[in-house]
């Protein structure tokens, strides 16, 4: 019996192992695919709304 309980407990600890394993590689892949997205992204300079166009000269 004891034996029978030890290997429950070592398949669960297995069981949780793989799981994390498959996690971290699904997270892996989905921050690469991220990543790849924004490095895809067309790349835009932002123009300043009024710096160069507006002078204010009042005293």
């Amino acid at each position: 019996m004891e034996i029978n309980s030890i290997m429950t407990s070592q398949l669960m600890e297995l069981q949780q192992t793989v799981q994390m394993s498959i996690m971290q590689s699904a997270l892996n892949l989905n921050a690469s695919a991220a990543v790849e997205l924004l490095n895809d992204m067309p790349q835009q300079i932002a123009t300043h709304p009024f710096k160069g166009s507006v002078i204010d000269i009042s005293i």
